[in-house]
């Protein structure tokens, strides 16, 4: 009777650290997954704020009411002409005369 006694304290103890040691991986996963989560949202935070302010440097030359007149007057005043084609050699071949 001493010995299943004994025995069952035994199976007791390894039970209790079996359970302890699971309980503590459970909290070190948990702990490492709200690290990780904490991570990515500061990670999607900042590239966010990268975007929002890619977008307002790119704003600053949109066209608008306000500026649709000058952007006119300026296209009409710097014409641009497009059409030109590339050799072999890489050269530029300008053909054309803008009117």
């Amino acid at each position: 009777m001493a010995w299943n006694e004994a025995e069952n304290a035994r199976q007791r103890a390894r039970r209790e650290e079996r359970i302890r040691k699971a309980a503590e991986e459970e909290q070190r996963q948990k702990l490492q997954a709200a690290e990780s989560k904490a991570r990515q949202a500061a990670a999607s935070l900042r590239e966010k704020e990268s975007a929002v302010l890619r977008l307002q440097e790119e704003a600053k030359s949109f066209l608008t009411p306000q500026n649709l007149e000058a952007r006119i007057e300026e296209c009409l005043d710097n014409p641009r002409n497009y059409n030109f084609a590339v050799d072999k050699e890489g050269r530029v071949v300008r053909r054309t005369v803008l009117p």
